[in-house]
């Protein structure tokens, strides 16, 4: 779907954005804005930057993206990075740093790397900092929970985050401390995009048809990456629990993606946890299958979100964005996304999950309730208009001066 101009959001953000985003943009006309990060599909960070880019130059920011190329072994480093920074306890030898720094000298001799803002997105191309040798300001966006890393690995990260001008984190309490100024900008949801545009009961019924779910039985959905911290198996047990006293019908669904290997494993889990139950569909979607999340989402009664571990899980304001009530783990943006009791349930456990959905099933007008708060709330706080003025923002302030740009010394790598 072709990304929509500045001028169609007049309909769905909040009443005056689109008039402060052109005021704010005629700030910044003409600066280059470059983004790096290692997928151009999969993940929530390519979609953002998939709908944000062509935004900004629909705006007179020259932006430009740019993708980090890796093998599969440099990429098992990274994963194993990521559940390092998220408090997974990970071994990690000499030889996977150096595959890490190796990656990163391959990518700097590569690619261009010039811009008046150069944002980096979390830790896979975190060293490509010691490559910059023009002026220009360089910010390190980290979109995972960082705040309580396993200490090597964030010792060794923290070296190359330390050489950037700014560094940008989702959550406060994703932070730590740094001797750099640190931002709080939150992600967003694009509500025009196939994910998350209007489809119509005709619509959505065709695609539940071709995706074998029938809608003869409330829907429990969740949908995310097959990984460990979105803890996909104990929504099967919530499931199960539930399905004691309720028909209901269970479906995950969700994919992978390039820089995170582990998927194939995890699916595997999931699928022998599942078993036989008829009523249990494990859907492996491929990462443009944004129609049939938005479908799947439209389709459910009750969506979860059980993460164990998160970034910031747009899949909960993607569901609320449809007037849906969702149930979310204790887990980071979840908690900013879900009031409790007004646009959702947050649970710490199994037996918590089961007991939100059985309520939630059994009293319809409260879930009708909680849905249309939901989908203010995010309105007012998640959508792309709203990031697209804090990027804008920070660029303004570095780019126009208010920066400054740091001397790299020698390149240690």
């Amino acid at each position: 779907m072709k990304p929509a101009s500045l001028e169609a959001y007049r309909d769905v953000a909040p009443p005056g954005t689109v008039e402060f985003l052109y005021r704010l943009s005629e700030k910044v006309q003409g600066r280059s804005f470059l983004h790096v990060n290692s997928t151009h599909q999969g993940g929530g960070v390519a979609e953002i930057l998939m709908r944000l880019v062509p935004l900004l130059n629909d705006i007179g920011v020259k932006t430009s993206w740019e993708i980090l190329e890796g093998t599969l072994e440099f990429f098992r480093v990274t994963k194993a990075f990521h559940n390092a920074l998220q408090g997974e306890e990970q071994v990690i030898t000499e030889d996977m740093y150096e595959t890490f720094l190796e990656c990163n000298r391959h990518n700097a001799a590569r690619l261009p790397l010039e811009a008046d803002l150069v944002m980096i997105h979390d830790p896979q191309p975190a060293a490509l900092v010691l490559a910059r040798k023009v002026p220009g300001t360089w910010v390190w966006r980290c979109h995972i929970d960082a705040s309580r890393p396993q200490r090597r690995v964030w010792t060794f990260l923290r070296r190359f985050v330390e050489r950037y001008d700014a560094a940008v984190f989702s959550l406060p309490k994703f932070a730590q401390r740094l001797a750099i100024p640190q931002y709080l900008i939150y992600p967003s949801i694009d509500p025009l995009s196939d994910k998350n545009r209007e489809l119509s009961d005709s619509e959505v019924a065709g695609i539940l048809s071709r995706l074998g779910v029938p809608q003869d039985k409330p829907i429990l959905l969740q949908v995310s990456r097959f990984d460990r911290f979105k803890d996909p198996v104990s929504v099967i047990n919530a499931y199960r629990m539930v399905k004691r006293r309720n028909e209901c019908r269970l479906v995950l669904a969700g994919g992978g993606a390039a820089d995170d290997p582990e998927g194939k494993v995890v699916l595997a889990e999931v699928r022998e946890a599942a078993g036989r139950d008829p009523d249990i569909h494990v859907l492996e979607l491929p990462p443009d299958a944004h129609l049939e999340i938005n479908a799947l989402q439209r389709a459910a009664t009750v969506v979860l979100q059980k993460s164990t571990r998160e970034g910031f899980g747009l899949t909960v304001a993607e569901a609320m964005w449809k007037g849906k009530p969702v149930i979310g783990g204790t887990a980071g943006g979840i908690t900013v996304q879900i009031v409790y009791d007004l646009t959702g349930y947050t649970v710490n456990s199994v037996e918590g999950a089961a007991y939100r959905i059985r309520y939630l099933l059994n009293n319809p007008e409260a879930a009708t309730r909680i849905g249309r708060i939901a989908r203010e709330h995010v309105r007012r706080n998640f959508l792309i208009t709203r990031h697209l003025a804090d990027y804008l923002t920070l660029l303004h302030v570095w780019a126009d001066g208010g920066g400054r740009c740091k001397n790299p010394g020698p390149t240690p790598w």
